[in-house]
Order: structure tokens, then sequence, then C-alpha cells
């Protein structure tokens, strides 16, 4: 079946300062392709103090975002899907340390900015495929009709305690070390990101977030929002509004692909991932590839 006929993408992002700080550290970055269904969203969370946090997330989106754009040619597209996953898959993790070498080399050059460093979170769509990349607490979710699944796991230390049976979700959401990530771009010579690759089979929303969201925000109130309001790509308005009421501490990004398959294409199975036996949180998936 035709790509362009049964796959359609839209995609919306914004950044907000929110309403404590004085500079915005975060950075998004996304991109549509006029007539495939390809697209990406890349989120940055900056750290290292003024000027050092949005130095090092405007490189990571930059970076990622050109090599990103650069996948959709003629020789791509005359590959095979499984050939065309895995040129996905490799040119994002060049991506990823591309990007890392080039927050090294600008941390080795000022010296002012040697503590800055970024989270980043990706999401990459091509026909009814898409990838997820993270390093650090920025976050990728999938909405459908059948219900609302978290596609990461944080890079952090409040995590592993989660992980243990140390702390819960609530208490984890009040720790005093719940900003204190385990991995991110910019800090070592070397990355490990995460990576999945799933495949979509109906109508759903991918969203992607800074952690000044879901500071404010749980799991149950982000399935509301992409729940009930519409139009979808509007939620990253909605979103970054609740955010900023509810305090706004810290800057606010929120990516949005909407992805819909035409109704003769649309799987008859109850759910958007075909089920593996695999964890809970993971019962609505099918991940075909992890690094």
């Amino acid at each position: 079946m035709p790509a362009t006929a049964s796959h359609r993408i839209a995609i919306n992002g914004l950044t907000d300062i929110g309403q404590v700080r004085n500079e915005n550290e975060d950075n998004i970055r996304w991109y549509n392709h006029p007539t495939l269904p390809f697209g990406y969203v890349v989120v940055a969370d900056g750290m290292g103090g003024y000027n050092g946090g949005s130095t090092a997330s405007t490189i990571a989106v930059n970076y990622i975002g050109k090599h990103l754009e650069a996948i959709v040619n003629p020789t791509f597209q005359s590959c095979t899907p499984n050939q065309q996953e895995l040129i996905i898959q490799s040119t994002l993790i060049e991506a990823i340390n591309v990007a890392n070498a080039e927050i090294l080399l600008a941390k080795q050059k000022n010296p002012q900015l040697g503590q800055m460093g970024t989270t980043v979170a990706i999401a990459i769509i091509w026909q009814d495929q898409v990838t997820i990349s993270h390093l650090g607490d920025s976050r990728a979710y999938l909405w459908d009709k059948q219900g609302f699944i978290q596609l990461t796991k944080d890079h952090s230390l409040v995590q592993e305690l989660i992980d243990s049976g140390s702390l819960n979700e609530d208490q984890a959401r009040q720790s005093n070390i719940r900003n204190q990530i385990t991995r991110a771009l910019g800090v070592t010579q070397s990355v490990d990101p995460s990576i999945n690759n799933y495949q979509l089979t109906q109508n759903c929303l991918l969203m992607l977030c800074s952690d000044g969201l879901t500071e404010y925000l749980d799991n149950g109130q982000l399935d509301y929002v992409l729940s009930t309001h519409r139009p979808a790509l509007e939620c990253c308005y909605r979103l970054i509004d609740d955010a900023n009421l509810l305090g706004g501490k810290d800057n606010i990004s929120v990516g949005i692909i909407e992805y819909t398959l035409e109704a003769a294409h649309q799987s008859s199975s109850q759910a958007t991932f075909t089920a593996p036996p695999a964890q809970p949180d993971e019962d609505i998936t099918v991940r075909k590839f992890v690094q």
C-alpha cells in the first residue's frame, strides 16, 4: 500500500520559560516532511547554570535534527523496510554521538561552560514505525483509545530507588534528589542512550516533554488532557498552561506527533501495539529493537 496514502502525521512543539527561571535552558526542534509520512521531535533540557544549559540543549537539538532530516533521500526510499529501520537507528546513534562530542568541544573551548550538559528525548516516525530514544529524565509517552503508556524510563537516581522498591511514585515526585540524572549528553566521552522501536497499528498521539511538565502533572493527568483536549496538537499549549498555573518552577517543553492511519488499513487489534510477554507497563507495545 502506498505510504503517502495510508499514513498521515502532524507535529507541533512548544517550549516555555515558566514562571520562575530567568532563562529557558530547554530547547525543542521538530520536523514534518512536506510529502512523506516522516518526522521527528527532539526535546532537550539543559543544565549547567546561566547560558550553559541553553547552549548545551541548543547544540543537541540542532545537531540531532540536522542528521535526522538527512535520512529521507532517494537511497533511503529505495531500501526495504528492514533496511530503512536500520538506517534510522544507525543515523540516530550517530547523531547522538556527534551532539555529545560537540557539547564536549564547546566546553573545552569555553571553560565558563564547563558544567553544562543536557537531557534529550527523541521520537522519529516513518510510516507506521516509531523509534524512541532518550538520555536523562525527559520523557516520551503514547496515547490511543486503548490507554496511555510511558515509553521511557528515567535515567535518574530517583528511578533507581523506585526500581529497588525504596520509593514509590508519589514519594519520588517529592524527593529532593528528583533532578539528579545518571545519563546525559555532554558529560562523558561516550553515551549510552536507550533506544526502542515500535510499530503503530492505529491512530495515536506521541508526546515528548521535559521534566518541567512532569514535575506537576502525573500520568493520569497527562492522560486526561490528551484524551479530552482537541485539536490534539493544541495539547502543547494546554499542558504548558497547566504546568505554569501549578507553579512553573522550571522551563517546560512539549512536543506532540499525531499519527493517523486510514480506516481501511487500521488493525482490528485491541491495542495500538501487539502485546509481547513483557513487563506490565509495556503490555501494549511491540518492542522491535532495544539498545
